[in-house]
């Protein structure tokens, strides 16, 4: 296999996983939304841009200081991190809307059911 072959194939198994971690991220905000007061999401577009601006926001925080706002993932950094990423996210996107304390409680909940879905969120 030549050199450009395995570029090739890497970076199509990064595309796959960017979209994998954009679907996983939908899903599991998504469900969050869902079970957290205070917390509410217009419409299935509204979902789909806040799912992609939260995983750039990861995606930024874990290449600029190595932590992933993953609320199990690094413990109360992680957490506390989640908890911001989900607020900051409503500056971000029209029909999000969260407080601070359903950001907190929306962390919590977003750690648990992200914990239960299988797939690694590494890239």
């Amino acid at each position: 296999m030549s050199n450009s072959e395995s570029n090739t194939r890497s970076n199509t198994s990064t595309v796959w996983q960017i979209v994998g971690r954009l679907v996983t991220a939908a899903i599991v905000l998504g469900i969050t939304a869902f079970f957290t007061p205070g917390f509410s999401i217009n419409n299935i577009w509204t979902l789909a841009i806040a799912a992609i601006v939260l995983t750039v926001m990861d995606f930024l925080i874990a290449k600029f200081t190595g932590l992933h706002a993953s609320p199990f993932g690094k413990g109360f950094i992680g957490f506390a991190l989640a908890a911001v990423v989900l607020y900051v996210t409503q500056f971000f996107v029209a029909g999000y809307s969260i407080s601070w304390m359903a950001a907190i409680i929306g962390a919590l909940i977003y750690g648990v059911i992200d914990y239960f879905i299988p797939g690694t969120q590494d890239m």
